[in-house]
């Protein structure tokens, strides 16, 4: 029970006196006078009603010879009214959702009042349409209809009489045909309030008399009736709620004023004095009551004399627990609601409009008077009661923050704070709670900030180092194990801030349900060292997810489990399937990776890379290149470094086998370099002969003195490459040993060849007795003399270069031996000023760094003189690669006319210098012997052609 006393009091309502509107003249100002003699009022659908009653005396004019009368006021003060019955009027009932009026009064003397219910939107001749007409005594019995209430579905209308009866009409209340009339109560007190509740499908009717409460359920069969409370209230002391009170009944006693359910009575509050009529508002409680005690302060009041009775008009907010209005007149009529205003006729006929003040106004005032006083619990809820907007409510909390903060109560100013959010910036709460101290408090905004999906990366990071400042393993474990639909932070953040503070099972768990992979298996292999459980984890990938951690942490993973780690790599560049995903019909097919690219994570792992590339060339024959070539390499290693000759066999057998496989023959020359690298003779031989390098094999032999097997490749390929003879020759005639055999084997062939070509000059020049040598002898001088100045020149040239050289060489050892300094001013680019930074080479050349940057195609080359290095280089890599082009050599200088030129050309070339293999042995006075006996011989060979 609430006294009112103590409640706040408020001015939200302004006071004025309804004025007739200006005349034609202009003139006006003058309160408006409704006809004397009005006891009976409603309001509705944009019009006051009224019914009178003639009182005889004081009245003049042609209104006050009238009665029975309804007048209608509409917003532009215009009376209007029409004759509804011939003796009175003596109550009206307005619907607000239809425009039905219903009224009751007496054509004749006696007690026998009617029932009139009319449609106000249709007229019978120029009056509104009475659609219904009906007695409203209960039965036969005479008796006075002490109240009226209609439901505004219009399918339910209850009269209350002074004996206690309610009779209640069912059905369509506008038509006789369609409805049905019944006593629904009966009783010995009066009857002074009835009121229609709908909730839902049921249908509640609240009676109440001078004695008792009661309510009935329309909705079910027999009208059950259920007695609320043992006292009653006066005429005119009852109302329904609205839904912010949810639809209580409301009873207004000399001494309190109850709330009821229609099962059960609600709060109550003590409002003391004489109730004389009860409304309900807007949320706003409306009570006019007597008052003896006319307060001396009541703007109101006047000069009259303090001992007459006054009545009293106070408007309650049940909710807020404040008055918001209170004033005093003198006998009230009514107060009724229209237009956005309560209006309160006197017995005067005067009206006064009490206009509520605008929700700003009302809030400012509140609020500038509630916060001086502290009342900051008050202003939130009126705030909330007239629905102000989020902005201005933070605004409250956020002041009722400061003021529990600045008095040392930091739990309640946390909790004002929270309900900021979303309006006030963070970071002016967290800055007031970053002591050590007050770490709780700043915890519990920023888990509601979390919670409001409002937080950023930064306070998910001070949320977390609260948690683990606190060490409240609970509480950090109740915030990142929420659900997938209820994450309300930065996930990657959290794992970066668990990891650092230590809490690595936590970070592992948020990895893994968010699917950070990386972070995972970053966690994992350099915090935990869980590599059996990190290969798992990546076994349960999606493929490319799964193809990408393994090339990152394969070298890893294969130091620590390289068992472990070979088989997944196996099962992944074959036939990959996540490790989760079921078996079924419906499975997706399996994806291979690609196996060549997983080669480096077997680094330092040589046995498990030889497992690995081999059951990729067992189950996929068209495997990478790069798969074939590794193997070959691994094979050729085991088999050099093996002792066991039973081994070492099986091994030389499976090398030359890969190389018998036809895999190489794209890349021929790198399978040729393992071969040497790791001196397998055998595989050397195999490829010189898949090459058709029969003079490499030739050189192979003779290398090793092996005289039958040079032979043999004379003869097995002399056909194909005439020189081959010629050089067994020249090779077997410069041996110290006894070779005749031997030469005589390996000369036939030359010979038959040599003697074939002098016949044929012979006998050109016999057919002819005067073509001697001195024919030619002009020819040769001039061929000679030419040759000469070529020489000279090319020793001039050769000369030029050695300066050159030495010169080079010099200051190469200069650089080597002295420091450098570099005194250029200007940037070699831009010609500008130098300044730093600034990027120097050793050629003498000084850049702007920006300009080497942008010009510079290489970190280790000078812009200015990489042209110049890059022709040489060229030039150096076009020598090298026709070393070896003895075909072409043979075809042009078959072909050319001037045979020496040839010879002279790829010596210049470097053709004849020696042929450098890995296999060769060092290189000592037989070899030299051989090579010098080889280019003389190729010399003289073509003297003798030209």
């Amino acid at each position: 029970m609430a006294a009112y006393l103590q409640w706040r009091r408020f001015v939200f309502f302004d006071r004025e006196t309804v004025k007739e509107p200006p005349g034609p003249d202009g003139a006006g100002g003058k309160p408006f006078a409704l006809p004397p003699g009005i006891a009976v009022c409603d309001s509705g659908r944009g019009s006051l009603v009224f019914g009178d009653i003639l009182r005889g005396g004081g009245c003049a004019g042609p209104r006050a010879a009238r009665w029975g009368q309804i007048w209608f006021l509409p917003r532009s003060l215009q009376l209007s009214s029409f004759q509804a019955y011939k003796l009175r009027v003596t109550h009206l009932y307005q619907l607000k959702q239809h425009s039905i009026l219903v009224s009751v009064g007496e054509d004749e003397e006696g007690i026998n009042p009617l029932v009139k219910v009319w449609n106000l939107e249709k007229r019978d001749g120029g009056n509104p349409l009475c659609t219904r007409i009906f007695p409203a005594i209960p039965g036969n019995k005479p008796t006075v209809v002490s109240c009226l209430t209609v439901h505004e579905n219009l399918n339910f209308m209850a009269i209350g009489f002074a004996d206690g009866s309610v009779v209640l009409t069912k059905g369509d209340i506008t038509r006789d045909r369609h409805s049905k009339t019944q006593i629904l109560h009966e009783g010995g007190y009066p009857v002074t309030g009835l009121a229609f509740r709908q909730s839902g499908k049921t249908t509640h009717l609240f009676v109440v008399t001078t004695e008792n409460i009661q309510s009935y359920t329309l909705s079910v069969k027999d009208c059950p009736r259920l007695e609320l409370d043992t006292h009653g209230c006066g005429l005119r002391c009852s109302s329904l709620s609205d839904p912010s009170q949810d639809l209580q009944f409301i009873v207004a006693g000399n001494e309190c004023v109850y709330l009821y359910q229609p099962d059960e009575r609600g709060p109550c509050f003590a409002f003391e004095g004489q109730k004389l009529i009860v409304h309900w508002y807007r949320g706003y409680l409306i009570v006019v009551s007597k008052d003896r005690k006319t307060s001396p302060k009541s703007e109101f009041a006047g000069n009259e004399p303090q001992n007459l009775d006054k009545q009293v008009l106070n408007i309650y907010d049940l909710c807020n627990k404040f008055i918001a209005y209170s004033s005093i007149f003198d006998d009230i009529v009514d107060v009724l609601a229209e237009w956005g205003s309560l209006y309160v006729l006197t017995r005067d006929g005067k009206i006064h409009a009490l206009q509520e003040k605008d929700t700003q106004t009302k809030l400012e005032a509140r609020k500038s008077m509630l916060f001086r006083k502290n009342l900051f619990e008050m202003a939130i809820n009126l705030a909330k009661s007239h629905h102000l907007d989020s902005d201005g409510l933070s605004e409250i909390f956020r002041q009722y923050g400061d003021h529990l903060y600045n008095k040392g109560n930091h739990d309640g100013a946390i909790q004002q704070y929270i309900r900021t959010i979303g309006k006030l910036e963070p970071s002016y709460v967290i800055r007031k709670f970053l002591d050590a101290q007050r770490i709780h408090n700043l915890t519990a905004y920023l888990q509601t900030l979390h919670l409001q999906s409002l937080a950023n990366a930064d306070h998910t990071t001070l949320l977390l180092n609260c948690y683990t400042k606190l060490k409240d393993s609970s509480k950090l474990e109740e915030f990142i194990k929420t659900s997938e639909s209820e994450v309300r932070f930065d996930v990657e953040t959290a794992i970066k801030v668990l990891r650092q503070a230590g809490y690595y099972s936590h970070a592992v768990y948020l990895a893994e349900k968010h699917a950070h992979h990386e972070w995972y298996l970053k966690i994992q292999l350099e915090d935990i060292k869980n590599y059996q459980e990190a290969l798992r984890y990546i076994g349960k990938l999606p493929f490319d997810q799964a193809e990408s951690n393994m090339k990152r942490y394969g070298k890893i993973l294969m130091h620590h489990v390289p068992d472990e780690t070979t088989e997944l790599l196996k099962i992944l560049c074959t036939d990959y399937r996540p490790s989760g995903d079921s078996e079924g019909p419906g499975m997706s097919e399996g994806k291979k990776a690609n196996s060549e690219e997983f080669i480096p994570v077997f680094a330092n792992n040589s046995r498990e890379l030889k497992a690995f590339l081999e059951r990729m060339t067992e189950v996929q024959a068209d495997s990478p290149q790069g798969v074939y070539d590794t193997l070959l390499e691994l094979r050729l290693q085991n088999w050099a470094h093996e002792r066991d000759e039973q081994i070492k066999e099986k091994l030389h057998n499976e090398a030359l086998t890969l190389l018998k496989s036809g895999r190489f023959q794209t890349v021929f020359d790198k399978a040729l370099v393992l071969c040497q690298m790791h001196n397998f003779k055998d595989g050397v031989l195999y490829l010189y002969e898949q090459g058709k390098l029969f003079q490499q094999i030739m050189h192979y032999h003779m290398q090793n003195e092996q005289y039958k097997k040079v032979i043999e490749v004379c003869e097995l390929y002399g056909d194909q490459e005439a020189c081959l003879w010629e050089q067994a020759l020249g090779y077997f005639a410069r041996k110290e040993e006894d070779c005749k055999d031997t030469i005589v084997a390996a000369v036939f062939p030359f010979l038959l060849k040599l003697t074939s070509l002098l016949l044929s000059v012979v006998q050109t020049l016999a057919h002819n007795s005067t073509a001697t040598l001195s024919v030619i002898k002009d020819y040769l001088v001039n061929k000679l003399q030419k040759q000469s100045r070529q020489i000279e020149q090319d020793e001039q040239r050769i000369q030029k270069y050695r300066e050159e050289t030495t010169r080079i060489r010099r200051e190469i050892e200069e650089l080597k031996a002295s420091p450098k300094i570099f005194q250029k001013t200007k940037c070699s680019i831009c010609t500008g000023a130098l300044e730093l930074p600034s990027v120097h080479f050793l050629c003498g050349h000084s850049f702007h760094q920006h300009c080497f940057e942008s010009y510079s195609e290489s970190d280790s080359e000078c812009p200015t003189c990489m042209p110049e290095n890059r022709k040489v280089m060229d030039m150096i890599r076009a020598q090298e690669q026709k070393r070896d082009l003895h075909d072409q050599f043979q075809h042009q200088l078959k072909c050319s006319n001037d045979g020496f030129s040839v010879v002279a050309d790829y010596f210049g070339r470097g053709v004849f210098n020696k042929l450098t293999l890995i296999t060769d042995l060092p290189s000592g006075k037989a070899a030299a012997t051989i090579e010098a006996g080889l280019q003389r011989e190729l010399l003289i060979h073509t003297k003798r052609s030209t």
